[in-house]
């Protein structure tokens, strides 16, 4: 029982002393850097999911 008390009392001591939080204008920051690049990504997957459909419904036609 005595590990378990040790392990959240250290734990709290490490989140209270040891962690650095970012400040409002850095998670700011990060937030549109993540929304830019889920923008992005989707733009491409989305492109690349059009040329195949066009793609694949050409070779359809054909046969």
């Amino acid at each position: 029982m005595n590990k378990i008390a040790t392990y959240f009392k250290e734990s709290y001591k490490e989140l209270m002393e040891k962690v650095t939080w970012p400040t409002w204008q850095q998670l700011q920051q990060s937030t549109m850097i993540v929304i830019a690049a889920t923008l992005v990504i989707t733009a491409l997957v989305a492109g690349m999911d059009f040329i195949t459909n066009v793609t694949l419904k050409f070779i359809y036609n054909i046969f």
